[in-house]
């Protein structure tokens, strides 16, 4: 089973960290994976995306063209990407910056207002981690087991202090 995931948004929203929780995550399962990180020149408010792919086999290519899976954290990226999700697959937007609906009906789609969720609960800069607690319960290339370990792989000892809202972010997510 392979699986292509393509997360989008602004720079700053924690897109890329979102990706390698997720490459993290495959690789502590075994799973073959690439992570390819995209940001445009600005530091942040600038357009940024991170492709995922996991695969029971090797991975031929970490471009991701035709997404199973699109989460968008901003309108620029759901106009952008919408139509290059596979027919059958699944978007997953950002209902609090996102006003627009999803205008395709061959895809499954998750409404999350992730920032509002986590400005709510004290967590404003995890939006991002919200929304990935969403996608492993919708989404069945991935369980819920294993996030503790694969949250250490990308916090940073420095950061230590973030590794529990991480995890608050994604149980968060995985419980709206």
């Amino acid at each position: 089973m392979t699986t292509q995931i393509l997360i989008a948004g602004f720079g700053g929203q924690g897109i890329l960290f979102a990706g390698k929780f997720l490459a993290n995550k495959g690789l502590l399962e075994g799973r073959q994976l690439s992570w390819l990180p995209s940001y445009g020149p600005e530091m942040r408010g600038g357009t940024a995306n991170c492709s995922v792919v996991l695969s029971d086999e090797p991975v031929g290519s970490p471009i991701v063209n035709k997404p199973d899976v699109l989460i968008v954290m901003n309108l620029p990226s759901l106009d952008k990407y919408e139509d290059a999700v596979v027919p059958g697959g699944t978007i997953f937007v950002d209902s609090t910056l996102i006003g627009r609906k999803v205008q395709r009906n061959d895809v499954r789609v998750f409404y999350l207002p992730a920032t509002q969720l986590a400005q709510q609960n004290g967590i404003a800069t995890l939006a991002n981690m919200i929304m990935i607690g969403k996608v492993l319960k919708e989404c069945d290339f991935t369980g819920f087991d294993n996030i503790e370990d694969a949250v250490r792989t990308v916090v940073s000892a420095k950061h230590a202090d973030l590794f529990d809202v991480n995890l608050k972010a994604l149980k968060l997510g995985h419980d709206s």
